[in-house]
């Protein structure tokens, strides 16, 4: 008998486990493409009120580098969005929001808070997951030195032409000075599935630069595995609810044996599940 239990504890523990990789290779993606979704359209919505500039639904605002650029801007509020990165070679495209935190990058690349925005003198940095969370950066070791980035902000449609590829140790962070030049720093894990190192693509800036805005704001730097270890409390009560819930239906298919208990149970399992899956997910170490 208690072999049998350990046994069935074990293929349990095992289940939860696919279903935790299942989650971090495709639930996280359903998660980043429905903030993708909503800050496309705040983006295109704030870009018309910055520029009167009226883009075609669901695509980058311009189609050429602007050769006329506006004001500058201050950095938006973090999680808020800060432009639109399109890399043609590797068919990314998505909005950067400001800020490199566990959350900020759920919903999109982010912009190092500190570093210069994009279009700007100086060192204009971004970072985004590799292989998970619609994985934006999943390519980016196959960009060659002259393929062509481009940013789009409030400020106008900036291109870059990659120069350089790095591996970097995580905790590097001199990929993110200032620079007396104007670039774009691109920054991944890697390999893909790993964070042991890191991928920094740099690119130089082919558009017109505009006139930075001062700040005062530390560089973040580049996450590191020891990052992100708060939240178990939450973590741990998630847990409970699906013990329990797991259990109820257990029980519950032991006593009458009927087929709307599976239907009826495993749903809302799965849901309890995803819910935990996200609390354990900035428990684990950073990257990916």
């Amino acid at each position: 008998m208690i072999v049998r239990g350990v046994g069935k504890v074990l293929i349990g523990a095992g289940l939860v486990v696919l279903l935790l990789v299942a989650y971090e290779l495709w639930g996280t993606g359903v998660i980043t493409s429905s903030h993708q979704n909503a800050l496309r359209q705040q983006f295109e919505r704030d870009l018309r009120a910055h520029q009167g500039v009226t883009p075609p639904n669901g695509t980058t605002p311009a189609t050429q580098p602007t050769q006329t650029v506006q004001n500058p801007v201050p950095p938006p509020p973090e999680g808020q969005p800060i432009g639109i990165i399109d890399i043609p070679k590797i068919g990314s495209n998505y909005v950067v929001v400001e800020g490199t935190s566990t959350d900020d990058l759920e919903r999109g690349p982010g912009h190092y808070t500190g570093t210069s925005l994009p279009g700007n003198p100086g060192n204009a940095a971004i970072a985004g997951h590799r292989t998970t969370y619609l994985k934006p950066f999943y390519s980016l070791d196959q960009l060659a030195r002259g393929d062509p980035i481009y940013v789009t902000t409030f400020q106008g449609r900036f291109q870059y032409k990659v120069v350089d590829t790095l591996l970097v140790s995580p905790d590097d962070v001199a990929v993110l000075k200032p620079t007396a030049s104007p670039i774009l720093t691109l920054t991944t894990c890697n390999p893909r599935y790993s964070a042991e190192t890191r991928i920094v693509v740099e690119a130089s800036l082919v558009s017109p630069v505009v006139a930075a805005v001062p700040t005062t704001m530390p560089v973040a730097r580049p996450r590191s595995l020891a990052d992100g270890r708060g939240g178990w409390l939450s973590a741990v009560l998630w847990a409970l609810a699906c013990l329990a819930f797991g259990t109820g239906v257990w029980l519950a298919w032991r006593r009458w044996r009927k087929w709307w208990v599976p239907v009826v149970g495993l749903p809302g399992l799965l849901v309890l599940l995803f819910s935990f899956f996200g609390a354990v997910n900035p428990l684990l170490p950073a990257g990916y």
